[in-house]
């Protein structure tokens, strides 16, 4: 089921933080506070895949937390990917 949700700045703010920090989507951690406060599992038994992954220590939480990159490479002016693409000196 798809839903609409309005949050205040504020809640939208510490939602983004929250996936940046812990590398879940956003959409994770609203299913998973959404599952929590409808008591719908136990506050102590891991909810996502992800969590499922980490508590059976299959997987460990990444050493850095997610962070928005800056393209560093800009092509000139008029030229597009296929254009690099496109080339004779290519096989």
């Amino acid at each position: 089921m798809a839903v609409n949700l309005r949050l205040t700045p504020e809640m939208a703010s510490a939602l983004q933080a929250e996936a940046e920090r812990t590398g879940q989507s956003q959409q994770e951690i609203l299913r998973e506070a959404v599952t929590r406060h409808l008591h719908l599992v136990d506050d102590e038994a891991p909810v996502s895949d992800r969590d499922r992954a980490r508590s059976a220590q299959v997987v460990r939480p990444a050493r850095v937390a997610y962070r928005k990159v800056k393209p560093r490479l800009r092509l000139p002016e008029g030229t597009d990917s296929l254009d690099l693409l496109d080339r004779d000196d290519r096989f």
